[in-house]
């Protein structure tokens, strides 16, 4: 079965945003680790887009989204994701992110928790100095939607 992958830049906050989307239902935004680009979730995109609505993007200089002039910041990238939200006509989505993806994730929850409903987030750093093999995972969570009042 051949899913349509619809693809594009978002003009979003001075620079153009690749992102696809793929599936039907409720959206969940994919982001990245660092150097490696939306390309990292191909294995798993068969599963997760046969029920969600899944956009996977591809951050500030990576992959198909060009850099520009400002720094490469959590903030700055989680504020792209807001705004790609709003281009693409959702209030929210669930937001899915691994190692540099998942601090950003963090941020568009904690700046902006009205646009991410649930979130799940996994971070690794390298070993504690340079030249060990020691690696392991700093945080991994999920947060559910909050109750309602």
């Amino acid at each position: 079965m051949t899913t349509s992958i619809k693809t594009g830049y978002a003009p979003v906050n001075g620079l153009g945003l690749y992102h696809e989307i793929r599936g039907a239902g409720d959206p969940l935004v994919l982001l990245h680790g660092g150097v490696v680009g939306m390309t990292m979730f191909d294995p798993i995109l068969p599963e997760l887009s046969s029920g969600r609505q899944v956009i996977s993007v591809d951050l500030q200089g990576h992959g198909r989204t060009a850099d520009i002039d400002r720094p490469l910041s959590f903030a700055t990238m989680a504020d792209d994701i807001v705004a790609l939200l709003k281009h693409l006509g959702f209030e929210n989505a669930d937001v899915m992110g691994l190692s540099l993806g998942g601090g950003v994730a963090l941020q568009v929850a904690f700046w902006h928790p009205r646009s991410v409903p649930s979130l799940w987030w996994s971070q690794r750093r390298a070993g504690a100095r340079a030249g060990t093999k020691r690696s392991g995972p700093i945080s991994t969570g999920w947060a559910p939607p909050p109750a309602s009042s």
